[in-house]
């Protein structure tokens, strides 16, 4: 089991993340290349493309607008439930795709971000 945290920049930009932007797509295909690779030999290789999850590096991407309760709660409007996820929500996620019961899931990129990523 090989497992990438990726971004949900892997497609869609996030403004202000012009390196993680150009960088993350690539690596989301390195992921699927590498499950077409050792998927023969029963690896699985799969990725989490988490959005705003509350953690300390979120809080200080809404603080560079200089007011951070103010981007929070703009960002949330755009998330489909209306809020950012929690650590231990993306936690859950990943300790699913991690586990037997995806034992059948390989060269996919999970988004966890609340129905934020359009065009799925």
């Amino acid at each position: 089991m090989i497992g990438f945290v990726l971004s949900g920049s892997v497609h869609e930009p996030v403004p202000g993340l012009t390196v993680s932007n150009g960088l993350r797509p690539g690596l989301a295909g390195f992921a699927k290349n590498l499950s077409l690779e050792l998927g023969p030999r029963g690896v699985r290789v799969v990725g989490l493309l988490p959005a705003r999850i509350d953690t300390d590096r979120v809080r200080e991407l809404d603080g560079l607008s200089g007011d951070a309760d103010a981007a929070r709660e703009r960002n949330a409007a755009q998330i489909p439930l209306r809020r950012y996820g929690t650590p231990d929500e993306f936690g859950k996620a990943a300790a699913f795709l991690l586990s037997p019961a995806a034992s059948y899931l390989t060269g996919l990129m999970l988004p966890v971000d609340g129905g934020a990523l359009h065009g799925w």
